[in-house]
C-alpha cells in the first residue's frame, strides 16, 4: 500500500509562487524582481521541483519566424500551487499568534 505525503514547500517556493501569482512571468524575471533573494544558478532548478510537484506548469513561449535568440521558458502558478501555498500561508500565520494572556 502507498503512502501519502502531504506537501512540503520551502520558503523559496513560497516567495516565487506568491511572485507568479496572476501572472505568468520568465525564470530571469523572477529572480530580477526577487531584488536578490534567487539565484540565477538555483531558480531553474527548483522551478523544475516545482514542477514536478504540480505547484507550477512551464512551457516554451512561442517565437516569431525569423526571431533571434533562443525560446524562453515561462512559469505559472498551478491552482494547486496556490492552495497549498495558502494553507502554509495560514498554518505559519497561526503558529505566529501569541497565546491569550491568563487572567
Amino acid at each position: 500500500m502507498a503512502v501519502l505525503r502531504p506537501p512540503s514547500m520551502s520558503r523559496t517556493e513560497s516567495l516565487l509562487l506568491e511572485m507568479l501569482r496572476g501572472r505568468e512571468r520568465y525564470g530571469l524575471e523572477l529572480v530580477d524582481a526577487s531584488g536578490g533573494a534567487l539565484k540565477r544558478g538555483s531558480v531553474y532548478v527548483i522551478l523544475a521541483r516545482m514542477e514536478e510537484k504540480g505547484f507550477v506548469d512551464s512551457w516554451q513561449e512561442e517565437r516569431a519566424q525569423g526571431a533571434s535568440g533562443l525560446p524562453r521558458r515561462l512559469y505559472r502558478a498551478t491552482p494547486y500551487g496556490l492552495k497549498v501555498h495558502d494553507a502554509f500561508a495560514m498554518l505559519r500565520e497561526a503558529l505566529a499568534l501569541k497565546p491569550a494572556e491568563a487572567p
